[in-house]
């Protein structure tokens, strides 16, 4: 979190809410004042792994429609630090809906109000003048909570780690049509790697389970000529690794799809399902019985 002043410390020309507040009155003036909002918050708030954790109420003045969920977060963060409170934590990095990080469940909705935004999108005109929101982090057994609103999604990277890379040996880049790849299937690897492993998937199913994150990361690498010479250890070790880090199994409610802020289809479950039964029968020698008939 980050606080603007001014260099002489008074913050007159900073351009945040409060400067631009005590400047002189006027049609700008009257404006602001116009499109200023309030909401109150009932923020989740835990020290520590170990703590218990429970909800707090702050009263969030001085909001204008134009501001971020985010940027309103920042605010409240700045009158509790000025009042000697600890701030709230929570985690956020491009605020551009890229990253992932900024991982909020908004009046238990996991990213908010709206079809495929990020918490970083989402603005304040999206709320009711007068509201009362619940801000709460991802709830999962494979999340642990760290402080307030972060949690540990760290059991990502190790299923990533498990089987979501290319080991082949490419060597220097090669030309572009060198390896021919049909348009359709680049668009189909295209729309899984849209994914920012942001964990939306996981904290509205109520399995916790990982399936679209997983299926989305292995997808993209399995359909292109440079992921298939590993594609049957990929699949099985990336669904045992999600396994081994707690996440429940996929029982088709779909929510996931609903959620995911870049709309990762549920069909690449699917397919993740299909590889899967490719690889045990593949692996193990299994062959379908053929009769007479």
């Amino acid at each position: 979190m980050s606080v603007s002043t001014s260099r002489d410390g008074r913050g007159g020309d900073c351009g945040c809410p409060r400067a631009a507040s005590q400047e002189g009155d006027g049609a700008g003036g009257a404006e602001r004042r116009q499109n200023a909002m309030s909401v109150r918050l009932r923020v989740w708030r835990q020290r520590d792994p170990q703590d218990k954790g429970g909800f707090e109420e702050y009263d969030a003045p001085r909001l204008t429609p134009d501001m971020s969920f985010l940027e309103m977060l920042d605010v409240v963060n700045e009158d509790l630090q000025r009042e000697g409170q600890e701030p709230i934590a929570f985690d956020s990095d491009c605020r551009e809906g890229i990253c992932g990080m900024c991982c909020l469940v908004i009046d238990g909705v996991p990213h908010g109000p709206g079809r495929g935004t990020t918490t970083c999108q989402i603005y304040m005109r999206s709320f009711v003048d007068g509201a009362t929101i619940t801000v709460e982090p991802w709830r999962a057994r494979a999340f642990p909570v760290l402080r307030d609103l972060i949690v540990d999604r760290s059991a990502f990277d190790r299923i990533i780690g498990a089987g979501g890379y290319n080991s082949v040996n490419t060597g220097s880049a090669p030309d572009a049509n060198a390896t021919l790849i049909s348009q359709a299937r680049a668009e189909e690897a295209f729309d899984a790697a849209a994914c920012i492993g942001c964990g939306a998937c996981v904290a509205t199913c109520k399995n916790a389970s990982a399936m679209l994150f997983v299926s989305a990361k292995m997808k993209h690498l399995n359909m292109l000529p440079q992921g298939k010479p590993e594609r049957r250890e990929r699949t099985v070790a990336m669904l045992k690794a999600m396994d081994d880090e707690g996440f429940g199994h996929c029982t088709n409610e779909y929510e996931c799809e609903i959620v995911c802020p870049k709309e990762i289809s549920v069909e690449h479950i699917a397919f993740l399902n299909r590889e899967f039964l490719r690889s045990q029968v593949i692996t193990t020698g299994l062959r379908p019985a053929v009769t007479e008939e």
